[in-house]
């Protein structure tokens, strides 16, 4: 099977929900849908939590980042960590343990570069959709940093198979956007229950289509996507730098500026993207 062929099969495969996961993640796909039920309690959340060293420890991080610790209190437990940011941030950091975990198995040191990258991407994404959405779009900011955490879950699932077909990422970012992104995509964030919400604002996101200033969660996507840093290594091309493109974008908000409002919020888009790291 050819390269172009193997990604088509990928993604038909993916269409059709036959997804080939890790076995562990099975375990923190049932936890995540635990967080999620409105019945279970903050005692209940941080025990499930505790249960998953790297989700624990992320939560603490998370708890203590200056985007969600604005008095300078460090937490030192998961229950308080857990009280101070929330069910849904929960199910935010419980989704990049699951994303994190579907290239674990990537040994090629090539694909796992990309794979590091690929959540390095997702991590910075993540963290300017917060802030954009707190300071600029005023949509639910938690959801903002979900839907950054997941938007290229795709993208990790095909490197977890790239070792099952050789020179499969070899066709650049054209082939990717054509025949692969939008069907492993879809598919992938299917089975891991994504809300309505955020499928949508992915959508728009493969789209293109979106305001400036942005309005909803779909434009809040795409403008961190544009401004992060650190670009997603399925969709670099050559001569392209996501730094210069960025440096163009800047609109008025309020009495300032987005590049103003990015300025006064390095800090926090540091301090979220090491916690989620």
């Amino acid at each position: 099977m050819d390269r172009l062929d193997a990604l088509k099969s990928i993604a038909a495969q993916a269409g059709r929900g036959e997804l080939t996961f890790p076995t562990h993640i099975n375990a923190t796909l049932k936890l995540q849908q635990a967080l999620g039920d409105p019945d279970c309690h903050v005692e209940e959340a941080a025990r499930l939590v505790q249960g998953e060293p790297l989700l624990a420890a992320r939560t603490v991080a998370i708890a203590n980042s200056a985007a969600y610790n604005r008095a300078g209190n460090d937490v030192t437990n998961v229950r308080a960590a857990v009280q101070r940011v929330g069910f849904r941030t929960l199910g935010a950091l419980a989704a990049s343990v699951i994303v994190r975990q579907l290239a674990s198995g990537v040994t090629d040191p090539l694909l796992r570069a990309k794979a590091d990258q690929l959540w390095q991407h997702s991590a910075n994404v993540a963290a300017l959709a917060l802030v954009i959405a707190r300071r600029v779009s005023f949509v639910d900011p938690d959801t903002a940093m979900f839907a950054g955490i997941v938007h290229e879950v795709g993208g990790f699932y095909l490197l977890s198979r790239a070792g099952e077909f050789p020179g499969l990422l070899e066709g650049g970012a054209d082939e990717w956007l054509e025949y692969g992104q939008v069907d492993i995509g879809r598919g992938v964030l299917r089975k891991l229950g994504v809300p309505g919400p955020v499928m949508d604002a992915i959508e728009a996101l493969w789209n293109g289509m979106r305001a400036l200033p942005p309005e909803t969660l779909g434009d809040t996507l795409m403008l961190a996507k544009d401004l992060a840093a650190i670009p997603s290594p399925l969709l670099e091309r050559p001569g392209f730098s996501p730094t210069q493109a960025s440096a163009t974008i800047d609109f008025a908000v309020g009495d300032g500026t987005l590049a103003l409002i990015l300025q006064e919020s390095a800090e926090e888009v540091r301090s979220l993207v090491s916690a989620l790291d």
